[in-house]
């Protein structure tokens, strides 16, 4: 909040990249973090209510949502549901599945519209950030809807982000990751579901993909590739009967639908003065030289 109150983006200088010493010199300024905190822990939370919920209503033992903290950007590793039993077959699986992403995007399709309207033109004279968001189709849907709607909203290559829209672009990303379909993510469950052989190929071809797009675009997909390659990622066998049900079109159409308005295959890039440099492995020699 304190660089968005400034005419500021959210990661301007090595300060905002670490802003641990920062944090200890301005501790009044905490409070100001509660909008994206809770705007961000609400997404999360609700994904993992929607996986907790259908795991109650199929009979599947499940500890309670956790968030873990972490010393990152956002301050935390992501939430969680521990599954203590198996899940009892393929329908259950889709509704365990789709129901993360589903509540998840849910709750976060609101708070874009409210991240929207709070963020103001950026600044003529607002440096250049360090890190540039590359935005989702459901982030230019949005501007384009509140355009037409609201003058006041600026156009989004000219906008600066409130901490609202911030949390929101992370949590749409997030979304987006988990809908890949591969491995134990939530993708990977809505395909197992409907093909467990057509699972196992679609694995091996993510993590492909996921080696030339971090060679050639986005660093971090190597970590989710070599993740995806462990074997506690590894799907476990689930009973076919009973199988899905009629609503299992739409639940993979929506599915589909979410995939595609939250993904970004190069989710942010960075600026050495006033030139654009891919994150990505094929840049890395240029970004260490720096």
């Amino acid at each position: 909040m304190w660089n968005f109150q400034h005419g500021q983006p959210a990661i301007a200088n090595d300060t905002d990249i670490f802003p641990f010493v920062w944090t200890t010199q301005h501790m009044g300024e905490i409070g100001q973090g509660l909008p994206f905190s809770l705007c961000l822990l609400s997404i999360l939370m609700g994904h993992e209510f929607g996986h907790y919920f259908n795991c109650r209503r199929h009979s599947v033992a499940t500890s309670f949502p956790y968030v873990m903290p972490a010393p990152t950007l956002i301050g935390t590793a992501g939430a969680v549901i521990k599954m203590r039993s198996r899940i009892k077959s393929r329908q259950a699986l889709l509704d365990i599945g789709i129901s993360g992403p589903l509540w998840g995007f849910a709750v976060a399709v609101p708070w874009l519209v409210v991240g929207v309207l709070l963020s103001k033109p950026l600044p003529t004279n607002a440096p250049a950030p360090m890190v540039w968001l590359q935005n989702p189709a459901i982030v230019h849907v949005a501007f384009r809807v509140l355009r037409m709607l609201h003058q006041s909203v600026p156009p989004l290559d000219q906008t600066l982000f409130h901490p609202v829209l911030l949390a929101t672009w992370i949590g749409l990303l997030i979304t987006s990751v988990n809908l890949l379909p591969a491995g134990q993510l939530d993708g990977g469950h809505i395909l197992y579901s409907v093909s467990p052989r057509g699972h196992r190929y679609a694995t091996h071809i993510v993590i492909l993909l996921m080696i030339v797009a971090a060679i050639f675009y986005w660093l971090p997909w190597l970590v989710w590739a070599v993740l995806l390659m462990m074997p506690l990622m590894k799907h476990q066998p689930v009973p076919v009967l009973p199988e899905p049900d009629e609503t299992a079109t739409a639940k993979y159409v929506a599915a589909a639908v979410i995939f595609l308005l939250t993904f970004h295959y190069m989710p942010f890039i960075g600026y050495q003065g006033d030139k654009t440099v891919q994150f990505s492995l094929s840049n890395l020699p240029q970004i260490l030289g720096h």
